[in-house]
């Protein structure tokens, strides 16, 4: 691949070309993503629709229901092993893969794979979140319209981390934190060309799918009052707390995911199929826990209203604990879906806890135990991802909110401090040094 060339180096009319082709792309990206929640939008509705139907019939609608959800959690995995296997997960590992030059950028067949699969997975039931697909689905989008328009490589090497910007975007309806996203994440520095491509990818992409399903924020949360001097000391307890949680986030998905690798002699669909199996024993007791959990993180930011304050701080541990395992183990089963959206319900379920133990051990300071939910996501966000400013800017963008700005400061800096200082290495590195020594395995000629 060429070297990468200085954009002052260049005429400006390729810039202004990078800039149309990333519009074009974002605009590409933006349709899919939208579809692609359209899809979730009404494959979580048929699936409480069909726990309604089964609780009717006793056990004969469990066995139905736990058949359903296995068949689709095997069908998922089956797509991706026949006909795309770099669409399983959340894809983030794999754009940086190919980001980097060590593997191949993804093709046209992927979105096909990631869409269909991602519905079945995350639509079935499975604790995965949707903005993995339209991330890696975005980026090929772009990648594919560089080709198109016979772009270099440095070009086409934008429009893969703006089309991704574009899906995160679209995702979370984050136009600004799917532009940072590219630039803290993805490409890990400030570069005019990805810039420019960036922004134009996920203006273009807002646009669209805000023209599709109407601008609405993800999350509503009530009026908070600004917090006070006081108050600091504890976000940045909160903040330490969510970073050796976003420690503990990550050791368990590698140990699930060798865990997963153990069992390598069960073909892949099998063990989806367990997985999904699982999945529904919870769905017919709880269906609100199961999925990606936009609804459970709308509880949290609500403060569990159903809940008196014992039975809050008795419950939230639980449902933290058992969605940390429906995670690892959706996640080890290589079907479509990321981390983003399910870590979201962990920081704002564990940011709640938190809060209601504070208000409860000092009732005098006025504590909002909803506010702490807020920063927690950001908080464990930052903790998993090392991504803090993408994690401000899209909790904010997500609900709205700017009055907890500076407690986000103060926990996502402790977030990120502790587990650096402890040597462990964010989510995605992790993942992506694990890809790596799969492709090695696998290139390996057989004996």
């Amino acid at each position: 691949m060429p070297e990468s060339s200085d954009p002052k180096d260049e005429p400006p009319g390729n810039l202004l070309v990078l800039a149309i082709v990333a519009l074009i792309g974002g605009t590409g990206a933006g349709l899919v993503g939208a579809l692609f929640r359209l899809g979730l939008i009404d494959a979580n509705r048929a699936r409480n629709e069909m726990i309604h139907w089964a609780h009717g019939w006793s056990f004969g609608g469990f066995a139905v229901l736990v058949m359903l959800v296995a068949l689709c959690a095997a069908l998922a995995a089956w797509l991706v092993r026949r006909y795309s296997p770099h669409a399983s997960g959340s894809g983030i590992p794999q754009i940086e893969a190919a980001l980097n030059g060590t593997l191949p950028p993804p093709r046209i067949r992927l979105i096909f794979v990631k869409f269909i699969g991602g519905v079945l997975a995350i639509g079935s039931g499975l604790a995965l979140g949707r903005e993995g697909p339209t991330i890696q689905m975005g980026a090929t989008f772009a990648y594919e319209t560089g080709r198109w328009f016979k772009r270099n490589w440095e070009d086409c090497r934008a429009l893969l981390a703006a089309g991704g910007g574009a899906g995160l975007a679209t995702a979370f309806n984050a136009p600004i934190a799917g532009a940072i996203f590219v630039l803290e994440e993805l490409d890990k520095q400030f570069e005019t060309r990805m810039a420019i491509a960036a922004l134009a990818a996920s203006a273009a992409a807002i646009w669209v799918e805000r023209w599709l399903l109407g601008n609405r924020l993800d999350f509503t949360v009530r009026a908070l009052a600004p917090p006070s001097f006081a108050h600091q000391p504890l976000y940045l307890l909160l903040g330490i707390v969510m970073g050796f949680a976003g420690l503990a986030y990550n050791r368990t998905l590698l140990w699930g995911l060798k865990t997963s690798d153990r069992f390598a002699a069960w073909p892949i669909e099998a063990r989806a199929a367990a997985v999904g199996a699982a999945i529904a024993c919870i769905a017919w007791f709880a269906p609100v826990l199961v999925g990606g959990g936009d609804a459970l993180t709308q509880h949290a930011l609500d403060g569990f209203h159903a809940l008196d304050g014992l039975g809050a701080l008795a419950l939230l541990p639980s449902i933290y604990l058992l969605r940390l395992a429906m995670i690892t183990g959706s996640y080890g089963v290589r079907t479509p879906g990321g981390l983003f959206a399910p870590l979201l319900v962990l920081g704002a379920v564990l940011g709640l806890w938190i809060g209601k133990l504070c208000a409860l051990a000092l009732p005098g300071l006025g504590i909002q135990p909803v506010g702490f939910a807020l920063v927690g996501m950001a908080a464990l966000f930052t903790g998993i991802v090392r991504a803090p400013v993408t994690g401000i800017v899209l909790i904010t963008e997500m609900t709205g909110n700017v009055t907890m700005l500076l407690p986000m400061l103060v926990a996502c800096c402790a977030a990120m401090l502790v587990p650096t200082l402890l040597g462990n290495e964010p989510v995605y590195e992790s993942l992506g040094a694990r890809l790596q020594q799969q492709e090695r395995l696998a290139s390996r000629p057989t004996a």
